[in-house]
């Protein structure tokens, strides 16, 4: 890969990236090739349809989670503080619960943990999920602004530590470098 890195700039930053992975961020696999996104609809908390291609332009934290997952309980508002800092033109954290995950359980799941700047999606059949090969959960997914998977996380991590926050700010600088 490092060729390949030499030749392709956004390639080299993403290497830069998965040097840096330390502690919980060691658990970030980028993938040599990007990979295609799920192109499979969900919904907006309100059922209105939706895909990822409409997040095309900027680099997203996918997420998937259900209410009854504890491990996706403890990392939401590292996730939300995710948003806090890097959200914005080039960056969004968009969460997407998986499964069966009645409405008023995803609201009362963000209220008690104090999260509020994160969206509450639905995937109710699980189709994207099973598209993007997400076996259990949470699952992680980092899409550059092409709407390509360039690298996972399987269970959950402390997205609010300092490597992980250093990890975002080198792979969102190449946009502003290059």
């Amino acid at each position: 890969t490092g060729l390949v890195a030499l030749a392709n700039p956004a390639l080299a930053d993403l290497a830069k990236a998965e040097a840096m992975r330390d502690g919980d961020m060691k658990k970030l696999n980028f993938h040599s090739d990007v990979q295609p996104a799920g192109t499979t609809e969900f919904t907006t908390f309100e059922g209105d349809p939706l895909t990822l291609e409409q997040y095309q332009g900027k680099w997203v934290l996918l997420n998937f989670w259900a209410t009854w997952c504890a491990p996706c309980r403890k990392e939401m508002p590292m996730l939300s503080e995710l948003q806090t800092e890097f959200g914005g033109d080039a960056f969004a954290v968009v969460t997407i619960a998986t499964g069966r995950n009645p409405p008023p359980a995803m609201k009362s799941f963000f209220d008690e943990i104090g999260v509020d700047n994160l969206p509450l999606y639905r995937d109710p059949k699980s189709g994207l999920a099973r598209e993007m090969g997400v076996l259990g959960l949470p699952i992680t997914v980092i899409l550059n602004p092409e709407g390509q998977e360039v690298a996972r996380m399987r269970g959950d991590a402390d997205w609010a530590s300092d490597n992980a926050k250093a990890i975002l700010r080198t792979i969102l600088e190449q946009d502003t470098a290059g």
